[in-house]
């Protein structure tokens, strides 16, 4: 569309897909899923798998979004020709709409904490343990639905101010300032005693972890995960690029910022774990009950503990602007509709399709499908499912279905040897790697 936004300049883009990658995952998920697979083999296994399946696949939706100019149905319609890729796009678009739903969940238990902290009620009424606390929060009929619904309403005005005025502006700012907040949490957690025992786990690997299939899994899905791929978010982000961005560059930048994010966000909670003698396989409830309990007793530790919520909660929301723009862009080109409009309406969306997960400890607390809850069982599905093979299917898509010299064309990857590197990942490593470990965790081989 000759009328259709573009982003403002090389650095607001950049900011924006860093943004857009870094989320809870790159702090909360990257630190409890590392200390549940072994700290430091966790981290080399998932550096892999950034620089050999997650850098190829976010260079292929970059890549895709910019010759569309359009929504991520028109990037598989325009390359092959109206066919039945097409209908993939579909998917990626409903699979974003379904994970901004229950990720706007976990969003407002961060924002609840940070008010909590900021305000100082939640060191005050915590007084039977951060256990007991987080679960009478998530449990209560009204509350996280309020706090799932203040996070959307945050998104969808960002959204609806457009690329340039909304998410790129927002951007700017929020992304410097999550960067100042981790190197400050970093920073002081090398202060405390014992910090160096945190950061032998994260850097010192035990080679034994390796020949554990489990890890693999774990970092697999981590990568996935953080950079945010399989969801259509870089197709659409990529329909807004200039002809003169560089795709290949700018994905470079994106993945080493959100993994160097996670590295640090690792620096911040590793040495206070170890510093205060808690598990660091303390698995998902380390950012909302174990962490809490710590800054209880670190020095200065209500504030650290405010800077920490805030950082949580400003991380998810930038990711959740970006997965609110991926149906957005459909409805505003498909449908015609205005901006606005659609943003307003696709967010009302997302906070009754999210309603199911926010009461997944409460009210629909019984509803269990194979031992897991509602939400449980959707974030497992999309880590372990719908993002992986949504991986597969872009690999097979652009390393087979498109024409090699217009793929190496739009990756800015034309007379390179990297190129021709970047297709062969494309059609072997990356759906096979994909292909094995998703096999594995199903226990099918």
């Amino acid at each position: 569309m000759s009328d259709r936004e573009q982003w403002g300049s090389r650095r607001g883009f950049v900011l924006s897909t860093i943004g857009a990658a870094v989320g809870i995952g790159n702090i909360w998920r990257f630190s409890y899923v590392a200390g549940e697979n072994g700290g430091a083999a966790f981290l080399l296994i998932y550096i892999a798998c950034v620089v050999l399946v997650g850098l190829p696949l976010l260079i292929a939706e970059l890549s895709l979004g910019r010759r569309a100019q359009g929504d991520a149905v028109s990037a598989f319609e325009n390359a092959d020709g109206g066919g039945y890729w097409r209908y993939f796009g579909w998917v990626c678009i409903i699979g974003a709409a379904l994970i901004l739903s229950y990720y706007a969940v976990i969003a407002g238990w961060a924002l609840k904490y940070f008010v909590g902290a900021a305000t100082g009620t939640l060191w005050t009424t915590a007084e039977t343990g951060f256990g007991a606390f987080f679960q009478t929060f998530i449990a209560d009929h009204g509350e996280p639905i309020i706090w799932q619904g203040i996070m959307l309403v945050a998104a969808v005005l960002a959204v609806a101010g457009g690329i340039l005025r909304g998410i790129e502006r927002v951007n700017r700012w929020l992304m410097p300032l999550l960067a100042i907040l981790i190197s400050l949490l970093a920073i002081y957690a090398l202060t405390l005693p014992n910090a160096e025992r945190g950061l032998r786990f994260l850097f010192e690997p035990d080679w034994s972890v390796f020949t554990e299939p489990t890890v693999y899994i774990a970092a697999l899905g981590q990568a996935f995960f953080s950079i945010g791929l399989g969801m259509a978010i870089f197709i659409t982000f990529g329909s807004y690029m200039p002809a003169n961005f560089s795709v290949s560059s700018s994905a470079t930048i994106t993945v080493f910022g959100d993994s160097l994010f996670a590295i640090i966000a690792g620096i911040a909670i590793f040495p206070a774990v170890f510093s205060f003698g808690v598990d660091p396989k303390a698995g998902p409830e380390l950012a909302f009950i174990t962490l809490p309990q710590i800054f209880l007793q670190m020095p200065g530790g209500y504030l650290v503990g405010a800077i920490f919520f805030l950082l949580l909660s400003a991380a998810a929301f930038s990711s959740m602007m970006a997965l609110l723009e991926v149906p957005v862009a459909l409805a505003v080109q498909r449908l015609g509709c205005r901006r606005r409009t659609a943003t307003a309406v696709i967010g009302i969306l997302a906070f009754v399709l999210g309603l199911p997960a926010a009461m997944s400890f409460g009210l629909l607390s019984d509803v269990q499908i194979s031992g897991r809850g509602i939400l449980d069982t959707v974030d497992a599905m999309v880590s372990n499912f719908l993002l992986p093979m949504g991986g597969i299917l872009i690999a097979v898509f652009v390393g087979w279905h498109v024409n090699r010299a217009r793929a190496l064309h739009d990756a800015d990857l034309t007379n390179s040897r990297l190129g021709s590197l970047w297709i062969w990942l494309l059609r072997y490593l990356v759906p096979i790697t994909i292909t094995a470990i998703v096999l594995q965790s199903i226990g099918a081989i």
